[in-house]
């Protein structure tokens, strides 16, 4: 349970390129540049997750167990069916977009004092640095 609790964004790298690259236009990308987000995780058992991330366009909470295919709607409106899984103590999730069919993947893990959230998408990585609230 070592990914509970609230996490503030404190820094990113590459993410405009990546946001670009996933089709998120100009406007929302300097929303995104501009808003210091705030995840809760909330681990409840072994397998079962709930993470609540509020933000300047909307307030969205997912939960989802290990290894278990989900719908979800990310932040700028992008439709995806995936399932986040434990290797060791990272979380992995990989996601398939709707509308196209490409591979997301998300990496989640604690490094030091910080929770580092790498993205994967269409040969883009980024990075986003997180300290606990």
């Amino acid at each position: 349970m070592m990914f509970n609790g609230t996490w503030k964004a404190d820094r990113g790298e590459n993410i405009d390129q990546f946001m670009e690259k996933m089709g998120v236009n100009a406007m929302m990308r300097k929303l995104a540049e501009n808003n210091k987000l705030e995840i809760t995780i909330a681990q409840t058992d072994d397998v079962t997750f709930k993470v609540t991330e509020p933000s300047i366009l909307r307030k969205r909470e997912n939960e989802f167990s290990l290894g278990v295919p989900f719908d979800f709607t990310m932040a700028d409106g992008t439709d995806v069916s995936g399932y986040w899984v434990m290797e060791g103590h990272t979380m992995k999730g990989t996601f398939t977009r709707k509308d196209n069919g490409k591979i997301l993947t998300i990496i989640r893990e604690i490094v030091g004092d910080e929770l580092v959230q790498s993205f994967n998408y269409d040969g883009v990585d980024a990075k986003r640095f997180f300290k606990k609230v």
